[in-house]
């Protein structure tokens, strides 16, 4: 078993370091106090490849596949989790269009239809600087989505009717990140009709301003501030059919044969454990600006820094073999260990930003490691479900995961520590 990166995956993966330490992390409290989206993020991921990072070589993309995304994404987080979680939306977009796609059954006249509407799609994220938000969540849920989807449920609140030319799509999605901020947003959908469900569903690329489109609500939360995760409301919105992001019927068909999907999102709460493990050691060792000098306090911590980073490096081993495992139509045992990966991590993202703040003590809460970080020491846990029975049944793959204010970086000041795995000393 050889679970290092490969040399393209490491100079992907040093590059995501260099802009979440020099470019994400100081301006990242300047959008979480403000609440505001991180388009200044956005357009150093454009000017590095970046937002192509998940588009195939042949469309001008940087061809990264699953696992690679999901090492890029580790790295951003500790920068501006806030970025990464929204950039998760838009990479995994590009993956289920492209490489996922390629790997799910289609007749060759679908298949040469898809090709030709995802090069185009593919095009404009090259050359324009395209992205896209996934609005998959619904206040409420029809038909039989529950029990005949394997991953994640209340998709088809949402329908849409089937006019010449194209689609007519109503619905409200709830709490969707890049509110208003993309250009496109991936629109789960289920055309009315009387076929079996699956042969029904739908994938569509809905334009931010679109006539019936809109986001309405306020957004000032406790957590993932940066994200501006409202709702978005739907009302008589038509999409022609070029609009088709994955042909008809396979959306459903993919979310059961690739139910490694929201493992993606799990990268973010990686990197956001080791951002509180680097802000905590840098702020006992004084190395990070406004610390205390450090005092005889800190060989007594050593053993809890020291059990941060066996939960860390514990929890990556697991998350590192189940995304290189990551395929369609994955055995029992691979889909399982997925599982197992998106539950650690989200009990073990809480556990090490708690102790974090714990052993700085109370200066903690005039740092950046600070109450903002308190308040939300339930990052990564399930919005839409109570956090034990999720861990339970393992269904923690189909929720949306909260971050907290500080969950965007956890620390001011302590970029250049991120890639740091030193101890007390």
């Amino acid at each position: 078993m050889h679970l290092q990166p490969s040399s393209r995956q490491g100079e992907l993966i040093a590059l995501a370091r260099r802009l979440a330490c020099e470019r994400f992390a100081p301006r990242a409290d300047r959008h979480d106090c403000a609440a505001s989206f991180p388009f200044d993020d956005y357009a150093d991921l454009r000017a590095e490849g970046l937002l192509g990072l998940c588009v195939p070589e042949r469309y001008g993309g940087l061809g990264g596949d699953y696992e690679t995304y999901c090492l890029v994404a580790e790295q951003l987080a500790q920068g501006n989790a806030s970025t990464a979680l929204t950039f998760n939306m838009h990479c995994l977009t590009m993956l289920m269009m492209g490489p996922i796609a390629d790997s799910m059954p289609m007749s060759p006249t679908v298949r040469e239809r898809h090709e030709k509407l995802r090069a185009a799609k593919f095009r404009e994220v090259v050359e324009d600087g395209a992205f896209y938000g996934q609005p998959h969540s619904e206040p409420v849920e029809q038909g039989e989505t529950d029990t005949k989807l394997g991953v994640g449920g209340r998709r088809f609140g949402t329908t849409a009717r089937k006019v010449d030319g194209g689609y007519v799509v109503n619905g409200r999605k709830f709490f969707v990140s890049l509110a208003g901020c993309a250009p496109y947003y991936a629109t789960p959908a289920i055309r009315l009709g009387d076929e079996p469900w699956i042969e029904r569903t739908l994938y569509l690329e809905i334009p931010k301003d679109a006539p019936g489109v809109s986001f309405p609500g306020e957004w000032d939360p406790m957590g993932m501030r940066a994200t501006v995760s409202r709702d978005m409301l739907l009302q008589d919105v038509f999409v022609p059919d070029d609009a088709e992001v994955l042909p008809p019927g396979l959306f459903g068909a993919m979310y059961n044969a690739f139910p490694h999907l929201f493992l993606s999102f799990s990268a973010t709460f990686l990197g956001l454990m080791q951002a509180a493990y680097d802000g905590a050691l840098a702020y006992l060792t004084g190395r990070m600006p406004g610390a205390p000098i450090p005092h005889t306090e800190i060989a007594a911590k050593g053993h809890a820094i020291a059990e941060m980073l066996f939960a860390i490096e514990s929890t990556r081993a697991l998350y590192y073999r189940a995304i290189s495992e990551a395929q369609v139509d994955a055995p029992l045992e691979a889909v399982q260990r997925a599982r197992a990966a998106h539950v650690t991590v989200q009990r073990a993202v809480v556990a090490v930003t708690q102790e974090a703040i714990r052993v700085c003590g109370g200066r903690a809460f005039l740092q950046a490691l600070s109450a903002r970080a308190l308040r939300t020491r339930r990052a990564g846990r399930r919005a839409h479900a109570p956090v034990d029975s999720g861990d339970r049944d393992a269904a923690g793959l189909g929720g949306r995961a909260w971050l907290g204010r500080t969950a965007g970086r956890c620390r001011r000041g302590v970029t250049a520590l991120t890639s740091k795995r030193s101890g007390l000393g």
